[in-house]
Formats: structure tokens, sequence, C-alpha cells
């Protein structure tokens, strides 16, 4: 994987770019994920919003909802919850999929059980993944230095390919809301911020 490239412009003009604003679960995966390990894109911004160990979908729903009013979005720019299924209920989960029905612009990423498994994606096809610390453990013989920050040279733009092909196959019929079973929705925003 290429080192991401420092994109610097004229102050005399600047084009707007493409925002994507994240409400991450996590505090460091994901911002390491979407920041370093995709490839660079100096057409778009990623800003991603994090809490300090306030990871209920509520919670990110509310710093979204905060974020966006504090900065409206513009009419291409997109707005995505990314989320672990973990073990909340199906409530709580509606409320976000609700959320996301509100403007064309609003998504929802979610990955069952955990974010990790859209990691795992990268290496492997996910088969008879049996739980959230099975899909831990499993990703930890592909990075066995894993703990939460990730190494953006472990991951190459065909190893992206990948897993957007292999959690495609798995998200049939294709989920409207979550996945029911393992799998991962990240692969929708992942193809959003490679085609922008």
């Amino acid at each position: 994987m290429m080192a991401r490239r420092k994109y610097s412009r004229s102050t005399a003009f600047k084009k707007y770019r493409k925002l994507f604003l994240l409400a991450v679960e996590g505090a460091v995966t994901e911002m390491n994920y979407f920041k370093e390990a995709l490839p660079d894109n100096s057409i778009i911004q990623i800003e991603c919003i994090k809490g300090k160990n306030q990871s209920s979908p509520d919670r990110v729903l509310k710093r979204m909802k905060r974020r966006i009013r504090e900065q409206s979005l513009r009419q291409g720019d997109e707005a995505w919850l990314v989320l672990d299924r973990d073990q909340w209920e199906a409530g709580v989960l509606t409320a976000l999929y609700d959320w996301s029905q509100t403007d064309g612009r609003y998504n929802v990423a979610l990955s069952n059980p955990k974010f990790e498994y859209w990691l795992l994606l990268h290496f492997e096809d996910c088969k008879q993944v049996k739980s959230s610390s099975d899909c831990t453990q499993r990703l930890k013989r592909h990075l066995p230095d894993f703990d939460k920050h990730l190494d953006s040279s472990k991951f190459s733009e065909a190893m992206v390919l990948v897993a957007i092909n292999r959690a495609k196959a798995k998200d049939k019929p294709l989920s409207v809301k979550w996945p029911k079973r393992h799998g991962s929705t990240v692969y929708r925003l992942v193809e959003r911020l490679i085609a922008s």
C-alpha cells in the first residue's frame, strides 16, 4: 500500500471536496482504518466523530446529529453511522435505520458481530465465525500485533477490493437494515469512498 499523500492546494482557489462524515463506535480501530488503511483520495475529505467510551448506538447517533447541526452537509456530502451489531436490541438498531431514511445522504454501515469482521474479510472468507471473540482470534492470525490499532501497510488496495467482494457475496439477499447473520455492510461505505 502506498503511503498517504499530503495534498496541498493554492490558497487563491480551493475547490470544495466531498465530505464523508463518519460517526464511529470505536475510538481507535475504525478511525485508523478509514483515515490510514484506505487509499488516499485527495478529492474527498473524511471526518471521523468518536466518543469517549460512549459507544452505544444512541450515543453514536447523537454525536452525528450534533455534528450535522454544527456543520450542515452540502448536497454531495454523506453521513455514515459505523457500528457493531454486538448484542444490541433490534429496536435500538431500528432507530438508526429510521434516521438513515430521513435524508438520502444518511447511511448506516453495520458489522455483525463487530467491525473486526469487516477487517477479517480482507484476509479470509470468514466461514464459520462462531462469535465476537472467535472473530478477534482469527484476525490475530493475520495481524498478530492487533490491539485495536491498525498498521495501514497490512491493507493493500487489492485486499480492500477482495473484502468488498466477500462482503457483497455474504449480503444475499441484500440486507435492508443490517446483516441478521455474520456479515458487514461497511463495504457499501468503502465503495462510496472509492467511487468519489
